[in-house]
């Protein structure tokens, strides 16, 4: 086993390269990543994916990180393809974007899974598989676990949400709004959900718009932000402003933050998502496809509600 740094030219970043004892068989399955360090999350992700690969001695991986660049991104799938890896993996800095590069692999009879983040539909004929979360199921989830909080509180007929979204033009950003958005009014049809503005997974940033929704809206009863990272942010503003009893703060995956902030009754629930699982079952994923296995195109793992209630029935979150 051995681990090593490399040096890509192309993609003009440091790559990881994981491999095991070298055989006939060795996949060697390279992946971009969208913006390691920018949370706990995707660092999680980052070290579990590597520790999967070190485990198994026929898989060799190249990982890269985008840091959240499109273009370097772009350029992290043209090296991949240059070195003619046997699948890539990618979570996109964007879902569109990324299409023509993800199109260019498969031209090249490279088979791409995307993880964690869909892409664009226009892009889904170049993918073999998708694996990660449903992310529209996530935020009808969210939607209902505020629901049902309104009505234990008796305001679901009058309660007014700001919701704190993810990363403009990232499909997980998107669909976990548009399940929250579309779900919403179906169980709690007199909730008025007032604006929406971008935290881009950033705490520091959702901080900053809460305080301006909080100077905005004298009224709010809920707070949904798109992962606890954001609504801890949105947290932290309210605590500040002296203005958090009566807010409902509900998340899309909940991080050791938002667990502990549940612990302590100023957070009331969000998703349960692993990142652990996430990376192994996208390892796995380009693993069965070279394996000549069939899968699902959309191959999603489970993401339950955790709230105050329930809480103690999960572990608190490593990232």
């Amino acid at each position: 086993m051995k681990l090593h740094t490399i040096l890509s030219a192309t993609a003009a970043t440091a790559a990881l390269t994981v491999a095991g004892a070298a055989s006939a068989e060795t996949m060697r399955i390279g992946i971009t990543q969208n913006n390691v360090g920018v949370d706990s999350y995707q660092t999680t992700y980052e070290q579990a994916f590597i520790a999967a690969a070190q485990a198994n001695p026929n898989v060799e991986v190249v990982v890269l990180d985008a840091g959240g660049d499109v273009a370097r991104q772009i350029a992290q799938m043209e090296d991949l393809i240059q070195q003619e890896v046997d699948a890539i993996i990618i979570w996109p800095t964007n879902g569109e974007a990324v299409i023509p590069a993800v199109r260019k692999a498969a031209q090249a009879d490279i088979p791409v899974v995307v993880t964690n983040s869909n892409i664009a539909e226009a892009g889904f004929d170049f993918v073999a598989s998708f694996s990660g979360p449903d992310n529209i199921t996530q935020g009808s989830r969210s939607a209902e676990i505020m629901c049902d909080r309104f009505k234990d509180l008796g305001i679901e007929n009058e309660a007014r949400v700001v919701q704190i979204s993810g990363q403009p033009g990232y499909t997980t950003a998107i669909e976990r709004a548009k399940g929250f958005e579309d779900r919403l009014p179906e169980v709690c049809p007199n909730v008025t959900l007032v604006e929406s503005q971008p935290g881009d997974w950033n705490r520091e940033k959702s901080q900053q718009v809460m305080e301006a929704f909080l100077v905005k809206y004298d009224d709010i009863d809920g707070v949904y932000a798109g992962d606890d990272n954001m609504g801890v942010g949105a947290l932290n503003a309210a605590n500040a402003a002296g203005r958090t009893e009566g807010i409902t703060f509900v998340g899309a995956t909940n991080f050791g933050v938002g667990y502990d902030a549940m612990a302590r009754g100023e957070y009331w629930g969000s998703i349960y998502q692993s990142p652990v699982d996430d990376a192994e079952a996208a390892l796995k994923t380009a693993i069965d496809l070279l394996n000549g296995e069939e899968l699902p195109f959309l191959n999603y793992f489970d993401t339950p509600k955790i709230t105050q209630d329930n809480m103690g029935d999960f572990t608190k979150p490593v990232f």
